[in-house]
């Protein structure tokens, strides 16, 4: 069964810096391609950041966010800094090949003064 927890979330304040954690179990991690989406109140989930064969990052984040996974260990991250009140939402973490995609639970990520 596929599991993905997101953690690392928080409260932090305008300019600072969070790395959010994904536990991967179930299934086999380095198979499949990784993802980070946010979904802001009242929005709808977007993606923040593509990790496959190349690297993509949403223009909102780029230059302030990395996605990295390490295999052997079967866990995925996203470093944020600069972090702006408009990154405040819940985020999630994805996995996905040609045929599936997975999410996880999400972890809430607000930035306050």
């Amino acid at each position: 069964q596929v599991q993905l927890v997101e953690s690392g979330g928080g409260l932090v304040q305008p300019g600072g810096s969070l790395r959010l954690s994904c536990t991967a179990s179930g299934f086999t991690f380095s198979r499949y391609d990784l993802s980070w989406y946010r979904q802001a109140p009242g929005k709808k989930r977007a993606i923040v950041a593509y990790l496959g064969a190349s690297a993509y990052y949403d223009p909102s984040v780029r230059g302030r966010a990395t996605i990295s996974r390490d295999d052997d260990k079967g866990m995925g991250f996203l470093q944020m800094n600069n972090l702006k009140p408009e990154d405040t939402a819940v985020y999630f973490c994805s996995v996905s090949d040609a045929d599936d995609q997975y999410y996880g639970q999400g972890t809430q990520v607000t930035v306050s003064p």
